[in-house]
């Protein structure tokens, strides 16, 4: 409510949650390009003569500029002193200059040019320091398609890291005092989606038409990003009229000042969090981008006759349909609650289209289309669990909680899911089941350390605390999915087939940063009590 009394769009729900769905609208765009190439990287090696290490380089590079030259950083400084519309529009449009470069990079158009020789004749690093060298975004030996793509998957990179700390900031703003867990779980939950369009979809275009064109399937993730910046421009109107409505500034009276991320540093409450959230992700996205692979080397799969409906292009688009079903469908059903038999019925219809999708997943049997399930779950339990924590708290021990089934689904890839190989029904129910309750772990992460985050600092370094934390959580993001393939070099002898590959040892790793998310849950939970951050309190206190 304004001085005046009069209702701004903040007060209305309806509003809220529209300015929420232009925020997730635009970051499942930019979910969906963030792993275009992830489910055709065979297809990048045949046609575009990417080994495992140009793809794993050109991935990587995605974080280069934000960890490396500290640009998470200042993308958070722009957030606090531009405020959240003028850098949403902003990192739409650094994404889409971003998703434009790496399309021409891997079109026909590029082959041949001058612009290719030059790639071929620079940026051929020499280092042969262990780790480092597998984590530069360039290298000796690289084809100049890889090495320009890195350089838009560079940008892309600052424009959607950039975007994640203002949508972030945004759902702060629109939500203060009311729904912020269940917005910020609602919102991750609904942009994951993209993961499974992405898994769906990237092949699809790929090899549309019965001929492989690699670039179809970026151009298509480069429509989505033009979306994603129209998204933030009608976002950019309605944050301007509830400026106007409340008569606050966009620009802070009080201005950024660098002394600032002292506070930031210094707080116990914040390092917890940082860490938290870098082991969560680093056990997740760089496991996204193997998994693929990984279902390939432990399931018994025959991919579909392509002359049949299970292997043609239709079943691609029906089995989206059911996706949008399940997602929908399971999404809904939390907002309803005044009517059982309509919660109950769409929960009803969630699950059988679910059971419907997976078996389809397995009719056509491929690797991306079983993982592609991966966030159907965490779409149905994130708002649940957001509105747990906004009316109940407790958020620290839903952490632990997340941390607990991390563990246990990193450790049922390693040594349960082969046990079922030959098994071609056993492997896929053992790998359906474990990619769901992975997604429900990660799902975790928005709806409770998120929101944490304006318990924990002043309101005016929101922005930048965000920045931070995303900051130290693209040093694993950079840094993990050099470290799995260094384990899978090492665990493997040369020369081994691609979907031969043992990664036992690769998912010991990563179950390994789950117990340590889960000691230092343990503890942020004791600090928290000590401290009074109020972490486990409700964010939305009871009227007295």
């Amino acid at each position: 409510m304004t001085q005046t009394g009069i209702k701004t769009l903040r007060d209305s729900a309806g509003m809220r949650w529209t300015a929420l769905l232009l925020l997730a609208l635009a970051m499942f765009c930019s979910y969906v390009f963030m792993d275009i190439l992830s489910p055709i990287k065979d297809l990048m090696q045949d046609t575009r003569g990417w080994d495992s290490g140009s793809f794993g380089r050109m991935q990587g590079a995605e974080v280069f500029l934000n960890v490396y030259v500290f640009f998470l950083i200042f993308a958070g400084i722009i957030l606090d002193k531009m405020g959240v519309r003028f850098t949403a529009v902003l990192s739409g449009a650094v994404m889409l200059v971003g998703g434009i470069i790496k399309f021409y990079a891997v079109s026909d158009n590029f082959i041949g040019t001058g612009l290719e020789a030059w790639f071929n004749s620079h940026l051929n690093w020499k280092v042969d320091i262990y780790i480092i060298k597998d984590i530069l975004p360039f290298a000796d030996g690289m084809p100049a398609s890889a090495k320009l793509a890195a350089c838009g998957f560079m940008i892309f990179g600052c424009g959607c890291e950039m975007a994640g700390i203002t949508v972030s900031r945004g759902i702060v703003k629109w939500f203060k005092g009311r729904e912020t867990a269940l917005a910020m779980g609602s919102e991750m939950a609904l942009a994951r989606l993209g993961v499974a369009t992405c898994m769906i979809f990237s092949p699809f275009f790929a090899k549309l038409g019965g001929e492989v064109h690699v670039s179809n399937a970026v151009k298509f993730g480069v429509v989505l990003l033009c979306i994603a910046l129209i998204m933030f421009i009608i976002y950019f109107f309605m944050d301007k009229k509830l400026d106007g409505q409340t008569g606050e500034a966009e620009e802070k009276d009080d201005p950024f000042k660098f002394s600032d991320l002292g506070k930031i540093f210094t707080s116990l409450g914040f390092w917890l969090v940082a860490l938290l959230c870098v082991l969560y992700y680093s056990a997740i996205f760089p496991f996204q981008k193997y998994a693929v692979n990984m279902l390939q080397c432990n399931l018994s799969l025959t991919e579909a006759d392509p002359n049949t409906f299970w292997g043609g292009s239709s079943v691609t688009v029906v089995q989206y349909i059911i996706m949008l079903v399940v997602a929908a469908a399971s999404f809904s059903s939390n907002f309803v609650k005044n009517n059982k038999n309509l919660k109950y019925g769409l929960m009803g219809l969630a699950v059988v289209a679910l059971v419907v999708y997976c078996y389809m997943g397995y009719m056509r049997g491929t690797a991306e289309t079983i993982f592609a399930v991966f966030p159907l779950l965490a779409v149905a339990i994130t708002p649940i669990l957001g509105n747990y924590v906004d009316h109940k708290g407790k958020a620290a021990t839903m952490l632990m909680l997340g941390s607990i089934l991390l563990v246990a689904c990193h450790l049922t890839f390693a040594f349960i899911l082969p046990m079922f190989k030959g098994s071609a029904v056993g492997g896929a129910v053992v790998a359906y089941v474990t990619i769901l309750v992975l997604g429900a772990s990660f799902s975790l992460v928005p709806a409770a350390l998120w929101p944490s985050v304006p318990k924990l600092v002043e309101e005016k370094i929101i922005g930048s605390a965000y920045a931070a934390i995303f900051w130290i959580q693209n040093i694993g993001l950079g840094l993990f999915p050099a470290l799995i393939g260094s384990v899978l070099n090492a665990t493997n002898k040369e020369g081994t087939a691609a979907h031969e590959l043992d990664y036992t040892w690769a998912l010991v790793m990563l179950a390994a940063l789950g117990i340590a998310a889960l000691l230092i849950s343990v503890y942020l939970k004791a600090v928290d009590k000590k401290k009074g951050y109020g972490l486990e309190e409700p964010n939305i206190k009871a009227e007295k």
